[in-house]
């Protein structure tokens, strides 16, 4: 008897998607992540617009990662134009990814996320049994805020980037203030171990979590120039990103799909740690071993606790660039200088979801000839249907009813920490 399961609409997450999986018997025929958002056209935004204009319209993609997207667009076209960025300007760059890194996961894992783990429907009704909770992941999506603003010029669509640089760079006074404040949630850092140690995670999922991120640029965890994935020998140059990639179509989704090697991947906070976990210390390492994580993981859930232990990371990050800033002293810089020309050049960094991917084409005037922009949640997409695929098997033969099992796949689809509407690009190459 062939039965169909739908969720209309994914709650709690950036977007509209569905999720619609068929049954025959214990089998499963079909499951389909439904992506119906709009056509966003981020590449032809750009076309025929100067390499000047470009950063400002791709910021406006994702209000939770425009900074990611404006550094990233920025570095494709320094990449493209052989532009050496400076020693401080990397610092501050990387700054800007610690406050986005906080800020992002502070929403997802305490409102978006923790509801499903506690069993609440909404992050309203948990902050009627555990304000404190709440109000400390306000506190650190602020403190996020902050550092963006500082960094960018503002929280949210930065204005202070540039080919290069920066429009300004901040005063003393502004890191002297943002070192205290960071201090200052330094001790959230233990709140936030005590919660989730506290927090029981489903495994009503286990599948394998294959990975994919990049290798880090010495101590900068959020950049790299190389990709790793988690069963290959050997890195690929981000240069060659779409060898990884290798973006197709699929008829119930407006958002391409990604698969290496024809098999889906994971990119994001899990698979950074697993990949990368070496490079976590410090209270960061205090949490991942306080709470357990043991990688690799086959049970996707467990990218909240990645996100969670990467948010301390990234607050013990912020606090070491900004001493860091503070003893050298900042510096007025002159951006360099550069001459319009046709080449193209690619970048990538890690936002919050995972890897993103910029490529630029120009020509002769330094206008935009062909554009790229690949986000996490689009190369997350296959791996989030493998994962339920996984978990409506398992369901089905343990007689779990089908609203239950509706809920769970809901689950699945918010421990990614979609963003749904940034996963649609459809361009012709």
């Amino acid at each position: 008897m062939t039965q169909t399961i739908t969720v209309d609409h994914i709650a709690r997450v950036e977007g509209h998607g569905g999720i619609r999986v068929v049954l025959d018997g214990n089998e499963v025929r079909e499951v389909a992540f439904d992506v119906f958002e709009g056509v966003r056209l981020l590449e032809g935004l750009v076309r025929g617009r100067s390499l000047e204009d470009v950063t400002g319209i791709v910021s406006r993609i994702c209000a939770i990662c425009s900074h990611g997207h404006s550094i990233t667009s920025l570095q494709a076209l320094e990449n493209a134009l052989e532009i050496e960025t400076t020693p401080q300007t990397r610092k501050l760059r990387d700054l800007a990814y610690q406050g986005a890194n906080i800020e992002s996961h502070a929403l997802h894992v305490f409102f978006l996320a923790l509801p499903d783990l506690l069993g609440h429907p909404s992050v309203i009704s948990l902050a009627g049994v555990n304000p404190e909770a709440v109000a400390m992941a306000l506190r650190l999506k602020k403190l996020g805020n902050t550092i963006q603003e500082i960094v960018g010029g503002r929280a949210v669509h930065p204005v202070n980037y540039i080919l290069g640089g920066f429009g300004r760079v901040p005063e003393t006074e502004e890191l002297v203030a943002l070192q205290q404040e960071i201090l200052a949630r330094r001790a959230d850092c233990a709140r936030v171990v005590e919660i989730l140690r506290s927090v029981k995670v489903p495994e009503f999922v286990r599948a394998p979590v294959r990975c994919a991120a990049l290798a880090p640029e010495d101590d900068a965890f959020f950049f790299g120039d190389r990709i790793v994935v988690s069963d290959e020998r050997g890195t690929i140059p981000v240069s060659e990103y779409r060898s990884l990639t290798n973006e197709y179509l699929v008829p119930h989704s407006h958002a391409k799909r990604s698969a290496h090697d024809h098999r889906s991947y994971m990119v994001g906070a899990l698979a950074r740690l697993t990949l990368n976990g070496r490079y976590i210390g410090g209270l960061a390492r205090e949490a991942w071993e306080e709470l357990g994580l043991a990688l690799p993981s086959d049970n996707i859930l467990m990218n909240n606790v990645a996100q969670a232990i990467e948010m301390i990371y990234s607050i013990e990050r912020a606090l070491h660039l900004v001493s860091a800033l503070l003893e050298t002293g900042v510096a007025e810089e002159a951006p360099p200088s550069y001459r319009a020309r046709a080449c193209r050049g690619a970048a990538a960094t890690e936002v919050p979801r995972g890897i993103l991917f910029y490529s630029y084409e120009l020509d002769e005037q330094g206008r935009v000839a062909a554009a790229d922009v690949i986000t996490p949640t689009a190369q997350n997409l296959s791996h989030v249907e493998d994962q339920m695929r996984a978990a409506a098997r398992a369901g089905a033969v343990a007689g779990v009813p089908h609203d239950v099992l509706a809920q769970r796949l809901t689950v699945i689809a918010r421990a990614y920490d979609p963003c749904i509407s940034c996963s649609v690009h459809l361009v012709r190459r």
